[in-house]
């Protein structure tokens, strides 16, 4: 089974069992729902432990939870560091011309006159758009727009992308 990470516990927040999560994932209404289960990592450990969300709230540039049974600092202090991961049945299903990152790192991508650019290696998240590292074999790498008048097609299951520079592109 593949997992994803959705979030990083931090820190704990207060002392009645709040911990402050950098979330990593698009959806955190669904995720930290009262009552969802999430599967927690704790490093080197491949074995999750489960914890039921009890409340959610936003703090800042946090998520902040509490968890079932865990009513204090103490009860939640051993999770600093763990990673709340889904395994891929959950995910969910998005938008026409949305993907999850994992679906383009690795892709192949191509111009439209069919010239093999490199592959994505890396996804920067822009606030305006997001930003495909393209990285060849050889050759410093090209960064190309994840907008519409430049990414043409996208196959997820043949990993093949293709695009119309615009001029100055991959200068």
């Amino acid at each position: 089974m593949q997992w994803f990470n959705v979030g990083t516990i931090v820190n704990t927040h207060g002392i009645r069992g709040e911990v402050r999560v950098i979330s990593r994932t698009h959806f955190p209404e669904e995720r930290y729902t009262v009552g969802n289960k999430l599967a927690l990592f704790m490093p080197d450990s491949k074995t999750p432990i489960y914890l039921t969300v009890a409340s959610h709230r936003q703090h800042k540039t946090f998520d902040l939870l509490t968890f079932e049974n865990h009513p204090n600092l103490n009860d939640v202090e051993k999770y600093r560091n763990g990673i709340f991961m889904i395994p891929e049945n959950q995910l969910g299903d998005l938008d026409e011309n949305e993907f999850y990152y994992h679906e383009i790192v690795g892709c192949t991508v191509f111009t439209t006159e069919g010239i093999e650019l490199g592959k994505v290696t890396e996804i920067l998240e822009t606030g305006a758009n997001d930003v495909w590292t393209v990285t060849p074999e050889k050759g410093k790498p090209h960064y190309i727009p994840y907008i519409e008048d430049i990414v043409k097609e996208v196959d997820i299951v043949s990993k093949k992308i293709i695009i119309d520079p615009m001029e100055g592109l991959l200068s």
